[in-house]
């Protein structure tokens, strides 16, 4: 369990450091995103206007959609004014076209911004779901190793206090065994109490000899003197 808490704590270590490189890209990307939006939409809206005023000089969309078609009616030009409208058809064509450009790139440029974020919002979401379950993981087997701990520790204790009784008790019972219990005498043992024994019955013998010697000697003494 604390090996699975060490990797736990690990995995999390590397989601916190890959969750800041996410933070920082997303962040460098939106900033990105911000000064190309600027840009083309500046663009975008300087273009219009100029076609607005383009148009309206040149006798607006009518001009631009066919020769056919008859111009809208403008205010009266000063004179000697003429217009060029072959000139300025060509200037209109270019920046419609600069028009669509422009707002094709934004649209993309806002798409793109629109799925990074997406995408990091995801990831992001699936980080804090997972950091979460970890956590909880970490919390309850760190709980549990520490409970087994104790109870490891207590059960030591108890261990070695009863290890020292059985001792006091296996020494106590040693103790009677020996007072108790016959042990097998050893050959040599048997040997020695026999010679013990012979030796004692020899001082026994030699004891009686000695008296019966002495009592022999002062029976024919007495005897002596009675004749």
């Amino acid at each position: 369990m604390k090996d699975d808490v060490k990797e736990l704590q690990a995995e999390l270590a590397a989601m916190s450091k890959e969750q800041a490189e996410m933070d920082k890209m997303r962040n460098d990307q939106h900033a990105d995103f911000v000064v190309a939006q600027k840009d083309l939409s500046a663009g975008l809206g300087g273009v219009q206007k100029a076609l607005e005023k383009l148009r309206a000089y040149y006798g607006g969309a009518a001009f631009v959609q066919g020769s056919d078609m008859a111009f809208m009616e403008q205010p009266a030009m000063p004179e000697k004014h003429t217009k060029s409208s072959g000139a300025g058809g060509s200037i209109i064509n270019i920046l419609e076209v600069c028009e669509s450009d422009f707002s094709k790139n934004l649209a993309k440029e806002e798409q793109s911004e629109s799925d990074s974020q997406t995408e990091y919002d995801t990831q992001t979401q699936e980080n804090k779901i997972t950091k979460s379950t970890k956590e909880q993981d970490i919390k309850y087997k760190t709980q549990e190793f520490k409970g087994l701990d104790k109870g490891i520790s207590e059960l030591t204790g108890d261990k070695d206090t009863a290890s020292t009784e059985l001792a006091a008790v296996d020494e106590y019972y040693g103790k009677v065994k020996d007072r108790c219990v016959a042990k097998p005498e050893t050959y040599e043992e048997r040997t020695a109490r026999r010679t013990a024994e012979i030796e004692g019955l020899k001082q026994a013998l030699s004891i009686l000899e000695n008296e019966t010697a002495f009592v022999q000697r002062k029976h024919r003494s007495f005897r002596g003197k009675l004749a």
